[in-house]
């Protein structure tokens, strides 16, 4: 790999002169996947999230006027990362040319590689023609939605828009690499409490959980609620079950296992329930309603009342008994289907009891910006558990397609090594101990 002396000026804090006179690299190392391997999977039970993810060198796209370049100092790994690299439900090469086929700047999307990763906090090196708000020499973090400011939905809610796309998984050069590519309407500035990491961890789904739960686009929690959050010791379960306690409400968490039960009451819930108990250790309830009993006994017993809202993300293992056992007039509210997207439920438990599906994807800037205002304030706190370097970022998405990681998992793109980038440490001090 080429030398790239702006990436040793990065890491090195240099001055924003300094970034500004170095060149840009013609390629740069990234966690990326390889039109050619659509197929690798075809038939294959276990598909390896290790064998798809290449890291290794690509070529550094052209900047739109209204697009930054960010050197990347961390990243982390979603579920959409391991969908992205099983290929499925499609391969997200066919969101690349779709994208790529309106022309112009898109064109670059659509590409043999697909560089992934749909959080990232770092360092801008440069900024379009077009770019107000941004400098070279900003710190910032990534949201992991892309929008078109020129549509008319995207004002409204930029969630809205049909345009709207995700990060990293939709797009082209997302942010498991040394630099990645990013809208100016994407940018946030990242904490100066918060290291690398840390900061890199929370955009997508801190964000995600912030909507689903406390936006009025979503459930609406409020004081006294109960909340049952579905795999509250993973990414997603772990904010949730921070804002839940944070709003007053009560947080209860459906693991699988010992460890992941500590790691859910550390992130706030009032009470756990083995998944164990009540019969889902593996595959799809023949009926619902049987481990939805099971689940709403343990529930009064622990706190005294059927859920008001259910946190959903697990899919078709789960989402029938999420129907089954929230309280009549609650709210089933999701954003995933980590184990199927065909899910099946008795309609009766729903109409009849007066309940409510919400669906949830990603998170609008200005609901970005008021979570992130909650760890400003040390309300919230990443959830991050492990961090793996860039080069290991095929095992880091196996650890998360195993289901074996608690809270989230980082990557470490330019930073050397972790607990870098707290330019605060006072506020650091007072706020995280």
């Amino acid at each position: 790999m080429e030398a790239d002396p702006l990436a040793a000026a990065v890491v090195a804090d240099a001055p924003a002169a300094t970034l500004a006179e170095l060149p840009i690299p013609r390629h740069y190392l990234a966690a990326h996947l390889r039109a050619e391997d659509q197929d690798t999977f075809r038939g294959v039970d276990d598909k390896d999230v290790r064998k798809s993810i290449h890291v290794g060198t690509v070529p550094m796209p052209d900047l739109a006027p209204d697009e930054v370049l960010v050197a990347v100092l961390a990243s982390g790994i979603n579920h959409n990362t391991v969908w992205s690299a099983m290929f499925e439900p499609v391969p997200t090469f066919s969101f690349l040319r779709r994208f790529g086929s309106e022309g112009g700047w898109a064109a670059r999307h659509d590409a043999p590689q697909h560089v992934i990763g749909s959080d990232a906090a770092g360092v801008v090196v440069r900024a379009g023609a077009g770019v107000r708000r941004w400098r070279i020499g900003d710190r910032v973090v990534v949201s992991p939605v892309y929008v078109d400011d020129e549509d008319p939905a995207t004002h409204a809610d930029g969630m809205m828009s049909p345009s709207q796309l995700a990060w990293g998984f939709e797009t082209n050069f997302g942010g498991l690499a040394h630099y990645c590519v990013a809208r100016a309407s994407q940018l946030l500035p990242k904490l100066a409490h918060l290291t690398w990491e840390e900061a890199a961890s929370n955009p997508l789904c801190a964000g995600t959980a912030y909507r689903m739960l406390v936006s009025d686009r979503g459930a609406r929690m409020k004081q006294g609620d109960v909340v049952l959050i579905w795999g509250a010791a993973g990414g997603l379960g772990a904010y949730a079950a921070q804002l839940v306690r944070g709003g007053g409400g009560i947080a209860v968490g459906v693991v699988g296992g010992e460890e992941k039960a500590r790691a859910a009451r550390e992130f706030g819930c009032h009470a756990v329930i083995d998944r164990r108990e009540i019969g889902l250790d593996g595959g799809v309830p023949a009926d619902p309603a049987v481990p939805g009993r099971r689940l709403g006994k343990l529930i009064r017993a622990a706190v005294g009342a059927d859920p008001h809202i259910v946190f959903e993300h697990v899919g078709r293992a789960t989402f029938g008994v999420s129907v089954y056992v929230v309280g009549r007039g609650g709210t089933v509210v999701t954003c995933g289907s980590t184990t199927g997207y065909q899910h099946e439920f008795d309609n009766r438990y729903l109409w009849m009891r007066l309940k409510r599906v919400i669906g949830s994807h990603g998170v609008n800037l200005a609901e970005l910006a008021a979570m992130q205002r909650l760890l400003e304030i040390g309300r919230l706190r990443p959830a991050l558990s492990v961090t793996y370097p860039l080069e290991e970022a095929g095992e880091a998405a196996r650890l998360v397609q195993q289901g074996r990681h608690t809270g989230k998992v980082g990557v470490l793109a330019l930073a050397p090594r972790t607990g870098l980038g707290v330019s605060d440490p006072d506020v650091r001090r007072a706020l995280m101990g």
